[in-house]
């Protein structure tokens, strides 16, 4: 893997000015993608504060990285609630410590016509993918501000970029989300914050399977077919790049769209 790559490349001293240690904020943390970015950071020695709207998949993934030495604090939050995002924060750094890394993989979904898209699932998902991002940053941004560093990785998704089919919604909020990350690179890279987005075409997720179940899309072997390296994406994938993009190693990549998706878009 790139990140495995990267941290056996040898061992970083003090003199060089890197911490490896820091305390990452991951939502959508309970499952796919999220719970996979949740393992690797671990694995990197970061202290890990999973939220996710379903408490006890945040629960089981905090488990999972406490069982295996690390640190990690499962939080329940929808993340349209603001407040409930700076409750959530202020229990992060009483229980881990000034939050430095923000991975935004909270997502809601859907497929409908474009003539038949109602207010309130546009709102719906605007809120959660788009909105909801915005709150989990901005209240991480201060702490970033003040250590001098920070690292923001945004999982939005090939539909902001190219578009899909029966998902204007989702489609709008992905492409808010590139376009979101882009401004915050070009506002705080002076401050040592880096921010870039990662946009998966098709992981293998809970989403994805309960979206084949609905009819909504073709089997794997299929959708395989559509992609030049021939196989679905593995949260494994994703999870790997964004390690690297939260590393020090990783601290002149900004404001960039950083495709992990088999050659699907290029």
């Amino acid at each position: 893997m790139l990140y495995d790559c990267i941290v056996s490349a040898g061992p970083v001293t003090a003199e060089q000015g890197v911490r490896l240690s820091r305390v990452a904020v991951v939502t959508g943390a309970g499952a796919g993608i999220g719970a996979a970015i949740c393992a690797l950071l671990s694995r990197a020695g970061h202290g890990i504060a999973a939220l996710d709207r379903d408490a006890q998949r945040a629960s089981s993934t905090a488990a999972a990285i406490t069982a295996s030495g690390g640190r990690a604090i499962a939080l329940p939050v929808d993340v349209v609630d603001r407040d409930a995002v700076d409750l959530a924060y202020a229990r992060v750094r009483a229980e881990l410590g000034p939050i430095e890394i923000v991975v935004t993989s909270a997502a809601a979904s859907g497929f409908v016509p474009f003539v038949d898209l109602t207010e309130e699932e546009w709102d719906r998902t605007l809120r959660v993918n788009l909105t909801g991002t915005f709150h989990c940053l901005q209240a991480a941004i201060g702490d970033m501000v003040a250590a001098g560093w920070g690292r923001i990785v945004t999982i939005s998704s090939a539909a902001g970029q190219i578009g899909s089919v029966r998902q204007a919604h989702y489609a709008a909020s992905k492409g808010g989300v590139i376009a979101l990350t882009k401004t915050l690179a070009l506002e705080h890279a002076v401050h040592g914050i880096t921010a870039n987005t990662i946009p998966p075409f098709t992981v293998d997720t809970p989403m994805l399977r309960t979206a084949q179940a609905d009819g909504h899309l073709p089997a794997a072997e299929h959708i395989a077919r559509m992609i030049p390296a021939r196989r679905l994406g593995h949260v494994d994938d994703i999870a790997a790049m964004c390690a690297f993009l939260c590393s020090d190693a990783a601290g002149y990549v900004n404001g960039q769209v950083i495709g992990v998706n088999g050659g699907a878009v290029t």
